[in-house]
């Protein structure tokens, strides 16, 4: 028997460290098992959930843009109204989403992010027939009122359930997002006419996968706290957390407003979604004024939107490479520039060279997330100036889709909306470059 184990032993010693690792055995592990840890079916839900729930948190706003006409002439709504129509998302984002943690904390983010969807499909099935401007309205803002707490949760699912793959697992969230940004985009014109060219239709289809992401949650509902007891982060989460091995320190919170940096990157994060949700709202029907097609103005939207899906992963690996992000915030600028100098000289002509241009323009959003990670040197201070560039940006981008409905109505064409959209380009130019500047918040703003 000794010599038996001896052989055993000398055979495990020539063993490379990979084999030894795969022929141990569970009752002696080298490293032990996580406790609670998740069992490997909740995972996939989690995954499946992540991943339709990214896939549902754009379709309400780009469809609508693509069949804006129909709605404003369906509904007898006025330029300004739809304007208005297009500042919901931002006001949505940055009211709502501020719920969120609280609500998370009480009901466990997974039931708050199926209660999300839930809303989701509700607003996109009742809306287009509400038969009236402030109906349409008021369902539009249950639908974004989900689409705000979801997308403020979802990093707080990646992080607990995926700790340890929280890079792959954001950008497969970022490539879902772009992907259902873009498809509903591109899709609900080509929708519309397969169903007799009712736009009600083409509006409500989207509901559907909105109903299909409830499913993956409820399991995780039912377990309470969304397995949070299983996962380990049970009521004294916060507490064990603290105490893990390399945990950082509780910090006091950060004097947030005494930072150059991060009300520069508060503007800057505005600015940009100003852009992108003008262009989301408005940019189809520039084309379609100017001659082009529904179907095909709907396809340029769609374009630009799906740029975001290769310049996601490519973008924040520049950034974090670069000791100042100013040279790429100039980049897409210009590139915005272009794209707006095209819209004004030759919107059709050169329409899909435009689509592109600001494309890569509004791939800002994930530069500006980076720049969030990037500008704080603890987690802590990286949360509070998420929380604050993020807040106080929805709430800058508010009036500018608004702006531009009132000049189209008045003006009677694009040219002083295009030149407002331009203006706009250039102070978030100067203030990107600005919170791009190597330097954190930290050192700007002491503790309270």
């Amino acid at each position: 028997m000794a010599s038996e184990e001896t052989r055993a032993a000398d055979t495990r010693t020539a063993m490379s460290p990979i084999e030894r690792d795969m022929s141990a055995t569970p009752s002696a592990p080298e490293t032990p098992p996580k406790p609670g840890a998740p069992r490997p079916w909740v995972i996939r839900l989690v995954t499946a959930g992540i991943v339709l729930s990214a896939l549902n948190l754009r379709p309400a706003i780009t469809s609508l843009g693509a069949l804006l006409e129909e709605v404003r002439d369906g509904l007898g709504m006025s330029g300004s109204v739809a304007g208005l129509l297009t500042s919901v998302p931002p006001l949505c984002f940055a009211v709502f989403g501020v719920t969120a943690p609280r609500l998370a904390r009480r009901f466990g983010p997974a039931a708050v992010v199926c209660a999300g969807m839930a809303a989701i499909c509700a607003g996109l099935l009742i809306r287009p027939y509400a038969g009236s401007t402030a109906g349409f309205l008021a369902l539009s803002a249950l639908a974004l009122m989900g689409i705000a707490v979801s997308n403020v949760l979802m990093p707080v699912i990646v992080k607990r359930w995926f700790p340890d793959r929280v890079g792959s697992m954001t950008g497969l969230y970022s490539m879902v997002l772009a992907v259902g940004t873009s498809v509903p985009a591109a899709a609900t014109v080509p929708l519309t006419h397969a169903m007799g060219g009712r736009w009600q239709l083409g509006l409500a289809v989207w509901a559907a996968i909105a109903a299909v992401a409830v499913l993956p949650w409820l399991p995780l509902v039912r377990q309470g706290r969304d397995g949070a007891e299983r996962a380990g982060a049970g009521q004294g989460a916060v507490a064990r957390t603290a105490a893990a091995p390399g945990a950082e320190p509780a910090q006091a919170p950060l004097r947030i407003t005494r930072s150059r940096t991060a009300w520069a990157l508060a503007v800057f994060f505005g600015l940009q979604a100003t852009a992108a949700y003008i262009t989301m709202g408005w940019m189809a029907q520039i084309f379609r004024d100017a001659g082009v097609s529904a179907g095909t103005a709907g396809l340029l939207l769609a374009v630009t939107m799906v740029m975001g899906v290769p310049l996601a992963f490519v973008i924040p690996r520049v950034a974090t490479r670069l000791p100042h992000q100013g040279p790429i915030v100039l980049v897409l600028g210009v590139c915005g520039l272009a794209g707006y100098a095209g819209l004004y000289l030759a919107p059709a002509g050169g329409a899909w060279a435009w689509a592109l241009l600001l494309g890569i323009a509004n791939c800002a959003f994930p530069l500006a997330l980076t720049m969030v990670g990037m500008r704080a040197r603890s987690s802590a201070g990286v949360a509070q100036l998420s929380a604050f560039a993020q807040s106080t940006g929805y709430l800058i981008s508010i009036p500018g889709p608004l702006l531009v409905g009132v000049l189209y109505q008045h003006s009677g064409g694009w040219g002083l909306p295009i030149a407002l959209m331009a203006a706009l380009m250039v102070p978030q130019m100067v203030v990107g470059f600005l919170a791009g500047r190597d330097r954190t918040v930290e050192e700007e703003a002491g503790a309270r």
